[in-house]
């Protein structure tokens, strides 16, 4: 037996985003660059309430300042616009104010508009909350703002997606509807990366966030944090925690993913925290761990960590 659990209404296409008649009492949540690239434009929603100064991997603390400044507003429904950063604060926001939830992506990577996880920094280091009540009312899925994308942003998003649904696939905890839509996910992101097409990676990306975010993300999740924590971007790390965590797992999609990396040509990384530190902090990540498909030990997890570092001379 499983449970299917996502939004309860999906809207995908192409400038969906204008179609849309949105409330006119909504609290958007999004980053600093919204008003810039016209995000806001696009959504023509009257007497709004603003927060866009979310950070990249932001804290617990920004969803305590933003209940705080609009708790005593009249709104019914927070938007999160943005990448999984906005997503994930927006959701939490409004699971703790008890409002509607609409999610939009700008970048396609997270897949943190079908999905019941919010992953903030608690005392400076990342964590993954998981809760039913963070699942988005309305999910909205529009390729347009890929127009917009740096190309920086691009492919961290992109190879994020890669790496949940892959990870997602080998899930002890996914059933033959989560491979099937990780599977289907990976297939169209791989193709939309060779074609230089993307306006495919918006799919892909829905398409793993239903994948993974009904099973689990594993090893190469639990790995990333450590180098999150030092600064480098969620998808930055995955480039390389996720490729190792395929080889060590005998992952079909190894080589795949392997290729992947290279292709969009991602710099090093390596944590300045010791090795040990970091093993012992992975360690208790067991949200990602336990659905693993082999248990490893301390000595593996820092093995596993001096390979990403042999990355350096490669």
């Amino acid at each position: 037996m499983f449970v299917i659990k996502q939004p309860s209404k999906i809207i995908f296409g192409k400038n969906s985003v204008q179609e849309f008649l949105f409330p006119q009492d909504c609290l958007v949540i999004t980053s600093r660059g919204a008003k810039s690239r016209g995000w806001l434009d696009k959504l023509d929603i009257k007497n709004l309430f603003l927060f866009d100064q979310v950070e990249p991997n932001p804290s617990l603390e920004t969803t305590q300042k933003i209940i705080s400044k609009f708790k005593n507003q009249a709104f019914s429904t927070v938007i999160g616009l943005g990448g999984g950063s906005s997503l994930d604060v927006a959701k939490f926001v409004a699971k703790e104010l008890n409002k509607t939830k609409i999610m939009i992506p700008t970048t396609f990577g997270s897949g943190s508009e079908v999905t019941r996880i919010s992953v903030l920094k608690v005392n400076n280091k990342k964590q993954s909350f998981h809760d039913d009540k963070l699942i988005s009312n309305i999910a909205i899925t529009d390729s347009s703002f890929l127009d917009t994308t740096p190309t920086t942003i691009l492919k961290n998003s992109a190879i994020d997606a890669c790496a949940q649904c892959t990870e997602a696939f080998d899930s002890k905890n996914g059933n033959v509807y989560t491979k099937f839509f990780c599977k289907k996910a990976f297939d169209i992101l791989e193709s939309a990366l060779q074609e230089k097409n993307y306006d495919k990676l918006a799919y892909g990306s829905l398409l793993t966030g239903i994948g993974f975010g009904n099973s689990s993300t594993t090893l190469g999740h639990a790995l990333s944090y450590v180098y999150s924590n030092e600064g480098y971007s969620h998808g930055h790390a995955l480039a390389f925690t996720t490729q190792v965590a395929h080889k060590f797992n005998k992952s079909k999609f190894y080589e795949r993913f392997k290729k992947i990396v290279e292709k969009l040509n991602f710099s090093p990384i390596k944590i300045s925290t010791s090795l040990d530190e970091a093993a012992e902090l992975i360690l208790k990540d067991r949200k990602h761990l336990d659905n693993n498909p082999y248990l490893l030990s301390k000595i593996e997890i820092i093995n596993l960590l001096n390979e990403i570092n042999l990355f350096q001379r490669n």
